[in-house]
């Protein structure tokens, strides 16, 4: 791994630093531009569909880019050799903090996949109160923690 970081470490951090641009960007965006505008669709139904079209795009556009930072992060902590130095904390707060924003996420994609089966059998109130909480506490969760991820990247990590 440590070869593998010293031939390719500007790609790999390149591609550490873009996928959590694309994570926590992503979801910026569908909070402050999307769901402020959905909130303009009178329709009850059809606000609930193209809410949940909007989440299960988002949702499995940065699935690859979840898995591509741990891999990322795994190949420069152990590529930069961080066990014993300053740094190792640094890293083990940053784990933390993607650990809880993957369970998160991972806890908002199975709402939103039961709020979409209720939603194709018509149960749209059941539907609705799957995914109540995304945009006004989970959604806004992980926003609040992948910027602290990215400050603490930006923080410790200098290649």
């Amino acid at each position: 791994m440590q070869e593998l970081f010293t031939n390719n470490a500007q790609f790999i951090v390149f591609l550490h630093v873009l996928s959590a641009i694309i994570w926590v960007g992503g979801m910026i965006a569908i909070r402050v531009a999307v769901h402020p505008t959905m909130q303009s669709i009178d329709e009850p139904k059809i606000k609930l569909d193209k809410t949940l079209q909007i989440m299960g795009r988002l949702f499995n556009l940065v699935i690859p880019f979840i898995l591509l930072l741990l891999i990322t992060a795994i190949i420069m902590a152990i590529g930069l050799q961080f066990k014993g130095t300053d740094l190792y904390n640094t890293i083990l707060i940053k784990e933390g903090i993607w650990t809880v924003m993957t369970l998160n996420f991972i806890y908002m994609y199975s709402k939103r996949s039961k709020a979409q089966k209720l939603f194709n059998n018509g149960e749209l109130p059941k539907a609705k109160e799957q995914v109540a909480k995304i945009p006004n506490f989970l959604l806004p969760l992980n926003i609040l923690l992948g910027v602290v991820h990215l400050k603490v990247v930006d923080k410790s990590i200098r290649v």
